[in-house]
């Protein structure tokens, strides 16, 4: 007997129903009964939100267990790439040797990583916990000590894979910018040679070989010949800022700067007050928009950086500061109602994404702290940051990242980029925003008051 296409169908389905179950969407993690403080009459209970305020020794409980994940998880090994056996022996190069990432890109050189390591360095700068920055200069003398053994390895069979490809054969911004400016930040802690090294390279590959627009604006000849990704702020911002700081040279910052008003003329929606994932040249005058969450944070992260070295009588800074409030203003209208930001900051009916989330929380925790906003825009970052910290399970590992992400033309990609532990994007962020809002605990007073939280500048302490 033949059975019709839908009954057969049917029978496929029933046979095995985990066909149907994987294509359901996974549940969201913060989905549990809401926390309010126990103060407010009227508390806010509704699942996934915590209303309350966090304390410092809470802020930095979620940080250590971040850390002791990395510290953890790191295999500071060389293995043969084939075999996952141990090689101990360098004495000549060989093909199949390559850092060990079975358990991810812990000790690779990549710009994820780049924002861990960055974000470790805040920590102990915060905190005085030094066990943070210990992890970001273990991990680069690890990538230095074995870069010899790997430019040989170049040299003989070609750039590969798991040997510092991506160090040895830069080849755009995701490559270098990002733990660049990590690297700058660890050169100031400990004065190494080898760093030096390879900050030069940054600096070469950024200088002469990154495509420029006619304005000088940073581009990529992918996935258009000509395209402008907001990811490429952070790839490259940071890292100039902080040359800026390191040299006192004021090119560094004009760079930084022109990138600041070169993508946001391009990027950056008057009318939605929120940044585009990506402008192509050759698709003007009309150029398909989606604003994705990350990509914003990219540029608010770049722009808070910028902002906390540059000079105040620089000549741009004030065009900076501009964008920067304006941005601000644009992702704080679109906070989702449990702390949370969506992966596409306009829709709604898309997933709540935590990587974005921490850079936000982190980017407006900088400016109440350092003054370019009010205290009234602390609540936004006190409530991002409780959010995300939900979203830090107890092995240290983060809930709701969304993995790598393209430039793309339509809503249907990313609505379902997935989200993964294994993702970096947002572990450093989180690192940033627990450490900015630490400082926001210790810089002003809180008064609770008619079921919500109300930040002051503190009152000088009377002299007796």
């Amino acid at each position: 007997m033949r059975l019709s296409l839908p009954l057969a169908g049917l029978l496929l389905v029933l046979a095995a129903p985990s066909l149907l179950l994987a294509q359901a969407p996974a549940a969201d993690p913060v989905a549990s009964t809401g926390r309010s403080d126990p103060s407010f009459s009227q508390p806010s209970l509704a699942p996934g939100v915590d209303y309350t305020l966090p304390s410092e020794s809470e802020i930095k409980a979620v940080l250590d267990r971040i850390r002791e994940h990395f510290e953890r998880s790191t295999p500071y090994t060389i293995i043969d790439v084939e075999t996952g056996a141990p090689i101990t022996d360098f004495s000549k190069p060989r093909k199949n040797a390559g850092i060990d990432t079975r358990k991810g890109e812990f000790i690779d050189w990549t710009y994820s990583m780049g924002v861990v390591l960055s974000g470790m360095v805040q920590v102990t700068e915060v905190t005085g916990d030094a066990r943070f920055a210990a992890y970001t200069e273990k991990n680069f003398d690890f990538i230095f000590q074995h870069l010899p053994h790997f430019r040989a390895q170049a040299k003989e069979f070609g750039p590969q894979k798991n040997g510092y490809r991506r160090l040895i054969d830069m080849h755009e911004l995701d490559d270098c910018g990002a733990i660049g400016a990590a690297l700058v930040r660890a050169q100031a802690r400990k004065k190494d040679p080898r760093y030096r090294e390879g900050i030069d390279l940054v600096v070469e590959h950024i200088t002469k070989r990154q495509p420029r627009l006619p304005d000088g604006t940073l581009c990529r000849p992918r996935p258009q010949p000509v395209s402008l990704w907001i990811d490429d702020a952070y790839m490259s911002i940071p890292f100039l800022a902080q040359m800026g700081a390191a040299t006192g040279e004021q090119k560094w910052f004009d760079d930084a700067a022109r990138q600041v008003i070169g993508m946001s003329a391009r990027l950056f929606h008057e009318d939605a007050g929120l940044y585009d994932h990506s402008w192509f040249e050759n698709a003007l005058p009309v150029d398909p928009k989606f604003f994705w969450g990350r990509g914003a944070g990219w540029m608010l992260m770049s722009m808070a950086d910028l902002l906390s070295v540059m000079p105040e009588n620089h000549p741009d800074r004030a065009k900076v500061l501009e964008q920067y409030r304006r941005a601000v203003a644009g992702v704080g209208a679109v906070q989702g109602g449990t702390g949370l930001w969506h992966q596409l900051l306009d829709r709604t009916d898309s997933y709540l994404e935590t990587s974005a989330s921490a850079m936000f929380t982190f980017a407006i925790a900088r400016g109440v702290n350092r003054g370019w906003l009010s205290t009234a825009w602390a609540p936004v970052a006190q409530t991002g940051w409780q959010a995300v910290a939900r979203r830090v399970r107890s092995d240290g590992q983060i809930e709701g990242i969304c993995v790598g992400t393209t430039a793309a033309y339509d809503a249907v990609y990313y609505y379902n980029r997935p989200t993964d532990l294994g993702a970096m994007q947002g572990y450093g962020a989180t690192l940033m925003a627990g450490a900015e809002v630490m400082t926001m605990l210790r810089t002003f007073d809180v008064e609770k008051k008619l079921n919500t939280f109300h930040w002051r500048v503190k009152k000088p302490v009377a002299k007796p």
